[in-house]
């Protein structure tokens, strides 16, 4: 699909962050459609929801579809539909036109973050380039939580916003490979490998994503009403804490392996446990910032080595895009249930549970990450013969590129033993 490459793949890392700043925006999102449009708060909520199921669903209906249509193609429909989606949502107040402009948009962020994940996984490094994509999305996030409250009442502005970046980055889905599939290539390929362990990646990772969207979704209603804090200040503590989460991913961008994986996924998670507690039972500025603060900080540095958990499954990106896809479906979940614990239980309560509900997926999680770097993945081989030459991208190895770890196969055929990951 994509040729291991040694330089920075700004394309993919651009595509990501269009794809991930519908759910980074998402407070604001789910506020502002609450407030701005004849919405309550469970109804916001559950079109907040509806946004993020249509990109889930987009990443399990073409995960094996990148191939077969090309990844620049396909980059450019999903960001073709962002565009659509988000911006006809922006410049509506028709409620049924809203939700589905919105949905189209979720399908379009979706797209665009199933051909980011595939090509990430190809890459030599996946943890150093998602670390990049979290990277970019959270200094736009936080710029646009701090511009915003500036810019005037309505529900348009963050869809707005959504719609811009992926406009913005649609030049750069020329870098991109035109299609990989092509009646000059045979390729032949074991079956998705690792099953148990991606299987129970992609299902704690959703039960995990639905407990940290569950609170993100009303974290701006917490602040508003339980805090009593204004619009603006709201604003400013989201600005801040994507910022130090900017931190958090440089420095897990810094560490790497040195850890492993087990260590920053399941002590991370645990942690991030007890600043959901702390953020959900704010009733002052001081609380309110430190939660949210300290979460924001840790939560990406987790992500990221999911992520590359996840990528080092699979070498071809599909447990990377599968996993991801799993994610967005508890992400999806997140409003519409952060609404109703909050509504039934209150604030406090709310994070109590989602907190416990944290520390059991905590463990699976961290069983996976501490098998994976323990054993020797099973050899399986990859060959491709190929017919023209290999001067053009697009007729490279493609997905079937070899390990960082060995050596290159000469000629027209490649053999790509996968080996451990634990040295990722």
């Amino acid at each position: 699909m994509f040729a291991r490459s040694t330089t920075t793949p700004w394309p993919l890392v651009a595509l990501f962050t269009a794809g991930y700043l519908a759910p980074y925006l998402l407070p604001t999102t789910v506020g502002r459609l609450d407030a701005g449009l004849p919405l309550s708060a469970t109804q916001a909520g559950a079109v907040g929801s509806a946004l993020l199921l249509s990109s889930a669903a987009a990443g399990f209906l073409l995960v094996s579809r990148v191939d077969r249509v090309g990844p620049r193609t396909l980059a450019r429909i999903g960001l073709a539909l962002a565009v659509l989606g988000y911006g006809s949502a922006a410049l509506t107040h028709a409620v049924p036109a809203v939700i589905a402009g919105a949905v189209v948009g979720g399908f379009g962020s979706g797209t665009a973050t199933t051909v980011a994940a595939s090509g990430i996984a190809a890459e030599r490094d996946p943890h150093r380039a998602s670390t990049l994509g979290l990277l970019c999305v959270s200094a736009l996030a936080g710029a646009v939580y701090l511009t915003v409250p500036h810019l005037g009442a309505g529900h348009g502005q963050p869809l707005a916003a959504i719609a811009l970046t992926a406009l913005a980055v649609w030049p750069l889905t020329g870098r991109l490979p035109v299609r990989t599939a092509t009646g000059h290539a045979r390729v032949e390929t074991a079956g998705l490998p690792h099953r148990r362990a991606g299987l129970v990646l992609a299902a704690t990772l959703l039960c995990w994503s639905l407990a940290q969207n569950s609170l993100w979704g009303v974290s701006g209603r917490i602040g508003i009403t339980q805090a009593h804090l204004s619009e603006v200040t709201v604003g400013a503590v989201f600005a801040i804490a994507l910022g130090t989460g900017l931190v958090g991913v440089i420095g897990a961008g810094t560490l790497g392996s040195r850890l492993g994986r087990a260590v920053p996924i399941g002590a991370g998670t645990a942690l991030i446990a007890g600043c959901i507690v702390l953020s959900a039972s704010a009733h002052d500025l001081r609380t309110f910032a430190t939660g949210e603060i300290a979460w924001n900080t840790l939560y990406p540095i987790v992500l990221s080595y999911v992520l590359g958990l996840a990528a080092s499954l699979d070498p071809r990106g599909r447990w990377a895009v599968l996993v991801g896809s799993a994610s967005s479906l508890g992400t999806a979940a997140g409003p519409l249930a952060g609404s109703v614990l909050s509504a039934g239980a209150g604030f406090p309560a709310m994070g109590g549970i989602l907190a416990a509900g944290l520390v059991v997926v905590a463990v699976p999680m961290t069983a996976v990450a501490v098998l994976s770097g323990r054993r020797r993945l099973p050899q399986s081989t990859v060959e491709i013969a190929v017919q023209a030459p290999l001067s053009r991208p697009e007729r490279g190895a493609g997905n079937c590129a070899p390990s960082p770890h060995r050596p290159a196969a000469s000629s027209l055929t490649y053999k790509n033993s996968y080996a451990s990951t634990s040295a990722r």
